[in-house]
C-alpha cells in the first residue's frame, strides 16, 4: 500500500520555488505574500507562522497583517503594486461574512483561489474568463497529491466528501471540468455507499468520519479534512482505515495533503509575481 506523502513531494518542489525566487529577484522582482487576519486564535497563528516559515525558506516576504478591519486591509494590499499574493486566514471572526470579504480581493492577488470559489457559489460565471484567477490552494495540492503518485482519475469512481469552499466545491468543478467521474456526498449522506467508489476524498472536519468498513478493498483514500479533538488535530479518516492493508494508497495521519497546500500557495504567489514583469 502506497502511503500518498505530500511532504516528500513538497520537498522536490520547494527547491524548485527557491530557484524561481532568484531568478525573480535578478530581475528585481521581490515576491511578496500578505496574510490578513482578525483573530489570535492559536491555530490560526500556528497556520500563520507556518506559511512564514515556508516563505523565510525560499525567500518570499512573508507579511502578517492582524486587522480587526479585513475589508480595508484588502482594500490597502490590493492597491500595493509591492503585493504579490493576499490570503485571509479564516475563519473570520463573523463567518457570515467570510463570502463578501474574501470576493474583495482582487482575483490576480487571489493566491488561495478563495475569491474564485465565492464567485462560483453565487453562480457568477464570469470570473472564469480571466487567465489570473487561481485554483484553490487545496483542490490544487490534491491533484499533485494524486499525480504524484501516478494515481489515474480516468475511469475512476470517484467520491468527494463534503462540498466545502476550500476542498470539496472547486475539486467537484475541476474534475467535473476534465469529464471525470465524480459523486458528492455531505457528512449525512450514506456514507456506506462509498464501499462502490475506487477513490474517496474526504473533507468535511467531522473528526473519525470515514470508518474501515466504508471502504472497499483496493481503493484509494485521501484525507482533506481538519478538525481540532481535545486540542489535537485530526482528520475525517479513522485510524482503522489506515490499519488496513488491502488500500491502494492513503495518506498518513501527519503530511498527507497540508504540506502540498502550502506550496501550491506559494507557487501561486510566484505566478503572481511573475505576471507583474
Amino acid at each position: 500500500m502506497k502511503s500518498l506523502n505530500g511532504a516528500e513531494i513538497a520537498g522536490y518542489m520547494k527547491e524548485n520555488q527557491a530557484h524561481q525566487v532568484r531568478v525573480l529577484s535578478s530581475q528585481k522582482i521581490q515576491p511578496k505574500l500578505v496574510i490578513i487576519r482578525d483573530s489570535n486564535n492559536p491555530v490560526i497563528v500556528k497556520y500563520v507562522n507556518l506559511k512564514q516559515q515556508y516563505g523565510e525558506d525560499i525567500g518570499v516576504v512573508v507579511e502578517d497583517w492582524f486587522r480587526e478591519d479585513v475589508a480595508e486591509a484588502i482594500a490597502e494590499a490590493n492597491a500595493d503594486n509591492s503585493v504579490h499574493g493576499i490570503i485571509v486566514q479564516l475563519p473570520l471572526k463573523d463567518t457570515s461574512q467570510t463570502d463578501g470579504i474574501v470576493s474583495k480581493i482582487t482575483p490576480k492577488k487571489d493566491v488561495d483561489g478563495l475569491a474564485a470559489i465565492s464567485h462560483d457559489t453565487n453562480n457568477d460565471s464570469k470570473v472564469y474568463s480571466s487567465g489570473d484567477i487561481f485554483e484553490s490552494a487545496t483542490a490544487t495540492a490534491i491533484n499533485w497529491l494524486l499525480a504524484g503518485y501516478d494515481i489515474k482519475l480516468q475511469g475512476a469512481k470517484i467520491a468527494l466528501v463534503g462540498r466545502g469552499r476550500l476542498v470539496g466545491a472547486p475539486l467537484e468543478r475541476m474534475w467535473q471540468n476534465s469529464d471525470y467521474n465524480v459523486n458528492v456526498f455531505r457528512s449525512h449522506s450514506d456514507l456506506s455507499e462509498l464501499r462502490d467508489f475506487d477513490i474517496i476524498v474526504s473533507a468535511t472536519g467531522v473528526p473519525h468520519l470515514i470508518k474501515a468498513e466504508m471502504v472497499k478493498s483496493g481503493a484509494v483514500v485521501v484525507d482533506a479534512g481538519t478538525a481540532s479533538e481535545d486540542g489535537v488535530l485530526v482528520g475525517d479518516v479513522d485510524e482503522t482505515v489506515r490499519a488496513r492493508t488491502d488500500l491502494t494508497a492513503i495518506t498518513p495521519k501527519v503530511g498527507g495533503v497540508g504540506p502540498l497546500t502550502v506550496t501550491a500557495l506559494f507557487e501561486h504567489v510566484l505566478m503572481a509575481a511573475s505576471r507583474s514583469k
